[in-house]
Parts: C-alpha cells; structure tokens; sequence
C-alpha cells in the first residue's frame, strides 16, 4: 500500500469516528428512561422547597448531583434506593410533575433525542391526594410544554409515556387500565419495574392479558439482575414486546476459544424474533451486569445482530445521558456513525408508536441526519488531509 494510498484510508476511517459534538448532534432514539431517575439538581432542591420536603442530604444543587452519583455508585442497594426517595418525594404535586415532565424532554433535546419513551409508576406519586388521573394528565402537559420548549430552541423531539407498576404491590391490571385509558392522548404503552427477584412479572398475569386483549404494548423490566428465568417468563408467559434491559441473555451465549459463537435455544429465539433489547450501558455498570464498558454485553449483541438498543435508565443517578452513553461505547468498541445509526434504528423500529410514524421518523429524520453528518466530516477529513499535503509539498 502506498502511503497516499495509506494517507486516504486513515482519513476514511477518522471521518467516520463520531467526535463529542458529532455524537451530540446526532438523532437518537431513547426507549427506556425513568422520569423520576433524570430530575436536575436544582429542580430537586426547588421543589424540595416549594413542597416542604426536608429530607434531603445536601441542598446546595452541585453537591446534591454529585452525592446522587456517589449514592448510585456506592455498592449499597439501601443508598442506590433512598436516591429515588428523594426524588419521588418532591414530585407529589401537580405542578412538580408538570415541571420535571417539561425538563425532562427539554433535557433529552438537549442532547440530540428526537424520540423518547420516558416511564414512571403514576402510583408513586399519590402521597398529597392526587388521583392517579391527574398524575397521568399532570405529566403529558410537561411534556407536551417541554416539546415545544425544544421547538423554540430548535429541537424536535417526541415523548411518549409509559406507564410503569410495581412488581411489589397489586395494582397492576388498574395501571394497565389507566394506560389504556390514556394511550391516544400521551401514553404509549405500559412497564412494570422493581426488584425481579422474588416478584416475578407472572404475578401480573391479568395485566397482561388485558393488554394484549387491548391490542396493546408492554415492556417488561427483565433480565438486568435475576437472569434467564426473568426473560423467559417475560417472553412466553407474559408476551412481553420488549425486554426492559434484557441484558442477562448473554448467559445464554457461549463464545470459544476460537471466537466461534453458540446461541442456547432462548438467546436464539430472542434474536430470531427480533425482540428488542432495552440495553442500559452506565446502569447495567452500576448493578454489576459488566465491571466495564468494554467488557459490556452489548459489544457482543451488537456483533450478533441482536436488536439491541442504547439507553440510559436513570439519567440523575449514572450521571448520563444518550450522547454519554454513546460515547462511552465509541470508546469501548471504536463505533462509527453507521453504528449509531443502526442502533438508533433499532430502538426506532420497536417504539410503541404506529408503523407508519416510525416509518417516518426513521426516512424523514434519523436516516437524513446521520447523512449530513457523514457528509461533513466525511469533507472535513477531506480538506484537512489536502491541506496537510499542500504543506509537506
């Protein structure tokens, strides 16, 4: 190879490694995402104030982020959960939820999401008399606002609600009815979230089967800390039409010694039906699913062609975002535009919006952005090696 020759190909290559701002620009696709795990700083220190809430352990906003992060990073169960206590514990009124809602897709454009599916259990917030209605109603109107705060700043970004129940109480099959009370007016599917072990999704059973006598969507959060069992009970047992996480089908995955791979008869029926794979990189790093980025699952899923999608479950806690998240991975694995793409396709493709929406946010948006961005860098590189031969000439 000559080195003009050698000189072209490295151009190549750097043109198709994302940089930082590349990343953020980039239209990406969030399908598992906690309203209550995103919350600024400030805003809990705000509402904290304006509902009385004094349990908080800092109230200066910088030192709060960085003890939610320590909190969430510590190893302990018991402090990763009193993180949520505090954050849940503010929004209890109408007008918190509404704020937090409005951030929280402000945020999410912010950072180059131009769809989003943000969950949160309507049941938590009930401790000052809200009815779970106005919970739901409280929450779309933040979201329809924060997506036209995004507009004004020149972003476009959609949201849409899931609503999540409890794998611990015994309030799902109402949930499930409120979402479908609620799915043409913001909410665009159901979830259920909470400890997996010992609170299977089979005890759910009846909300299950209501929704899928609806004809309607459901996630479930399975297959992040208690294994197989929960992905197979959430897959034949529930119908579930995603895995919340899902990232322990990799026990089911042997890798050999000489790189050949073997699939067990679920990972194979997993990725044979395209099941989608709501994979949390920074998360799945905090509960002890990889001990790192480069070591995450979701190389391999990825390489497998698993529909395996980016996400970033609890933004506040992991101290993330999409453009964090994929960051992290473009330094793990030396992922390029094209890959970017692909994921954001993938998660695209299973939103629980109709068909011809996806269709269109896919041709209109995602594919038409990530051209552009090809293109430039792709003459960036281009310029900057000719004028780098100009000055060695």
């Amino acid at each position: 190879m000559t080195s003009q020759s050698t000189s072209k190909t490295a151009a190549t290559n750097t043109a198709r490694t994302p940089t930082p701002d590349q990343i953020r620009r980039a239209p990406k696709v969030l399908l598992h995402d906690h309203l209550d795990g995103g919350l600024r700083p400030g805003t809990v220190v705000d509402l904290a104030r304006a509902t009385g809430y004094a349990n908080l352990p800092e109230t200066d906003p910088d030192r709060l982020g960085v003890w939610f992060r320590e909190a969430a990073d510590s190893g302990s169960l018991e402090r990763y959960l009193e993180t949520f206590s505090h954050t849940v514990g503010v929004m209890q009124t109408r007008d918190a939820l509404v704020r937090v809602a409005a951030e929280c897709a402000e945020d999410l454009a912010e950072d180059g999401v131009v769809y989003a599916e943000v969950r949160y259990a309507p049941e938590q917030h009930l401790e000052r008399g809200l009815p779970l209605e106005e919970v739901v109603e409280a929450v779309n109107e933040g979201f329809r606002e924060g997506e036209r705060r995004a507009r004004d700043h020149g972003h476009r970004i959609r949201v849409g609600a899931l609503l999540t129940a409890m794998r611990h109480a015994a309030r799902s099959l109402e949930i499930a009815e409120l979402a479908n009370r609620y799915r043409d007016l913001g909410v665009v599917g159901f979830d259920i979230a909470g400890a997996e072990a010992g609170y299977p999704p089979t005890r759910h059973l009846d909300a299950f089967e209501y929704l899928k006598r609806e004809n309607n969507h459901f996630t479930i959060h399975a297959g992040e800390a208690f294994g197989l069992p929960s992905i197979w009970q959430a897959l034949q047992w529930c119908g579930a039409d995603r895995l919340g996480h899902g990232v322990r089908i990799i026990d089911d995955i042997q890798v050999h010694e000489d790189g050949t791979v073997k699939l067990g008869r679920l990972a194979s029926y997993v990725r044979d039906k395209r099941i989608p794979l709501e994979l949390c990189p920074s998360s799945n790093l905090q509960t002890g699913a990889a001990d790192s980025y480069a070591e995450h699952p979701i190389g391999l899923l990825r390489r497998l062609h698993f529909r395996a999608t980016v996400n970033t479950d609890n933004r506040l806690m992991s101290h993330t975002g999409m453009s964090r998240e994929f960051e992290h991975l473009v330094d793990a694995f030396g992922y390029a535009l094209d890959d970017m793409q692909w994921f954001s396709v993938n998660a695209m493709k299973s939103a629980f919006i109709p068909f011809d929406e996806r269709l269109a946010m896919i041709n209109d948006v995602i594919k038409p952005g990530y051209a552009e961005l090809k293109s430039e860098w792709l003459f960036q590189q281009t310029a900057s090696t000719s004028g780098s031969s100009g000055d060695e000439g």
